[in-house]
C-alpha cells in the first residue's frame, strides 16, 4: 500500500476528498498530508444542502493524531460555495467540526486527557497551548449542552459552591437521580435559580416532584414562583440540618471549655471532632479514646446534653408517615427549647420555622447527598486547576466534568 492510500485509509478520507500528497519532514519530526476536493463533484451548501457554484477556496490546516513519533498535519484547500439563499459558505469537511483547528479524532483524545488531568498537565504532554486546550474544552461543553434533550427530571438538588475566596459563589442545580449537573449560575440569589426554572419546558416543570436545598430564602422564593405545589416539593436537606446542629454543639463545647480551662480543667481539650463524628466514625476510635469519650458523654457537662439532642435528631429521619414524623419532631423541639442551651435553642428555632420542608424530606426520602458528592468533585476540579480566572471558565469546567454530557465531536 502506498503512502497516499495508507493515509486515505487510516484517516477515512473518501470521495469527494482525496489524499494528493504525503510529505515527511524528518528534520521537524512532522508529517503533512495534503488533501484536495474533487472538482468534478458538485458542491453543497452546508446550511440547506442545495447544490451551488464554487466561489473560491481557502487553505486550512488541522492537527491530527501523531504518526508514530511524528506530528501529523492535515492541509487542504477547502472550497466555498455560493448559495442563492445563504450566500457564500465554506463546505464542511468530514474529518473535523466547523471552525476547529483539530481533527475530530485529535479533539476526542484531548477530551479524554482533559477528563483525567488539568489543562496545564495536558498542555505539557500534548504539546498544545493552554488556550488551545481551553478552546477544545469549551467547544466540547457547547456541543454537549446543545445535544442535551429536554427530558423530565423528577428530583433536583440546589446547592452552592465557592468560586473564589471573599464569599464568591455559584449556584449548582443537579439531577439527584441521574447524578449530573444540570445548571450552573453566578451568585446565589433568587434570580440565579429563577434563570434555571425559566429554561425548563412546561412539561419539565410539571414533572418535578422534589427539590432538595438548604434553608436559603432566595432559593425558596425562586422555587415558590415557578413550581405549583411547592409546599410539598421543597425538601430541606438532612445534611444541612445536621450542620446547624453540629455548629450549635460546637458552640456549646467552646463556651464550656473556656469556663473549665479557667479552673484548670482540660477535659474538653482536643475533643471538637469527637462531638461532631457520626456513629460509624466513632466506632473506629481506638479503645482508649472511645472509653474517654464514653465517660464525657455520660457526664453532666452541658456539651454532653447538647450532643444527646443532636444525636436524637439523627434518628428522626426514618419515619414513613408525616403525622408520626410531626409528633416526633415536636417532642424533640420541646426538649431542645427546654435544654437551657442557647446555641441549641437557636438551632431549634431555625428547625421549627422550616419544619414543613424537613417533613417533606422525611416522607419523600429525598436528600442532597448527590449534590454533596458532586460538590466534592467540583472542589477537586478547582483544586486540580489551581483556581479559575473567571466564573465562565469555572462553569465550563463543572459542565465538562460533572454534566454527564456527550462531549465528543461527530464529523460528517
Amino acid at each position: 500500500m502506498h503512502d497516499k492510500e495508507l493515509y486515505a485509509t487510516i484517516l477515512g478520507v473518501k470521495s469527494p476528498w482525496v489524499v494528493r500528497e504525503v510529505e515527511v519532514r524528518a528534520e521537524l519530526a512532522e508529517v503533512e498530508v495534503l488533501i484536495e476536493h474533487d472538482g468534478t463533484v458538485e458542491l453543497l451548501c452546508p446550511e440547506c444542502g442545495k447544490a451551488g457554484k464554487r466561489h473560491d477556496s481557502r487553505r486550512r490546516s488541522w492537527r491530527h493524531l501523531d504518526t508514530c513519533q511524528y506530528r501529523t498535519i492535515l492541509t487542504g484547500d477547502v472550497p466555498r460555495v455560493r448559495c442563492s439563499k445563504h450566500g457564500v459558505r465554506q463546505v464542511r469537511v468530514p474529518w473535523a467540526e466547523e471552525r476547529s483547528r483539530f481533527t475530530a479524532m485529535f479533539e476526542s483524545l484531548a477530551i479524554d486527557w482533559l477528563r483525567e488531568a488539568s489543562i496545564s498537565a495536558v498542555s505539557r504532554r500534548m504539546g498544545l497551548s493552554w488556550d488551545e486546550l481551553d478552546g477544545i474544552r469549551e467547544r466540547a461543553v457547547v456541543r454537549g449542552l446543545a445535544r442535551r434533550k429536554a427530558e423530565p427530571i423528577k428530583q433536583i438538588g440546589v446547592d452552592e459552591t465557592s468560586f473564589q475566596r471573599r464569599h464568591e459563589y455559584v449556584t449548582v442545580v443537579n439531577d439527584l437521580q441521574g447524578g449530573r449537573v444540570l445548571y450552573v449560575g453566578d451568585g446565589r440569589g433568587h434570580e440565579t435559580l429563577e434563570a434555571f426554572y425559566r429554561g425548563l419546558t412546561p412539561e419539565q416543570l410539571t414533572a418535578i416532584e422534589a427539590v432538595a436545598m438548604d434553608m436559603w430564602r432566595p432559593y425558596i422564593r425562586a422555587t415558590k414562583a415557578h413550581l405549583a405545589g411547592w409546599e410539598s416539593m421543597i425538601c430541606f436537606d438532612r445534611f444541612h440540618v445536621a450542620k446547624y446542629l453540629g455548629d450549635a454543639v460546637n458552640n456549646v463545647r467552646k463556651a464550656e471549655h473556656r469556663e473549665l480551662h479557667s479552673k484548670g480543667d482540660d477535659r474538653l481539650k482536643s475533643t471538637r471532632f469527637l462531638w461532631l463524628m457520626g456513629p460509624d466514625k466513632l466506632g473506629r476510635l481506638n479503645e482508649e479514646r472511645r472509653a474517654n469519650f464514653d465517660e464525657l458523654k455520660a457526664s453532666t457537662l452541658r456539651v454532653a446534653r447538647a450532643w444527646a439532642i443532636k444525636e436524637t435528631a439523627r434518628g428522626l429521619w426514618g419515619y414513613v408517615r408525616r403525622g408520626w414524623a410531626l409528633k416526633a419532631w415536636r417532642r424533640w423541639l420541646s426538649w431542645a427549647f427546654r435544654s437551657q442551651l442557647a446555641p441549641m435553642q437557636k438551632a431549634a428555632g431555625v428547625i421549627k420555622n422550616n419544619l414543613w420542608g424537613i417533613l417533606n424530606a422525611v416522607v419523600l426520602k429525598v436528600t442532597n447527598a448527590t449534590s454533596e458528592s458532586l460538590n466534592a468533585k467540583i472542589q477537586w476540579v478547582k483544586k486540580n486547576a489551581c483556581g479559575f480566572r473567571n466564573r465562565k471558565r469555572f462553569r465550563t469546567a463543572i459542565y465538562f466534568h460533572c454534566g454527564g454530557l456527550d462531549l465528543y465531536p461527530r464529523p460528517l
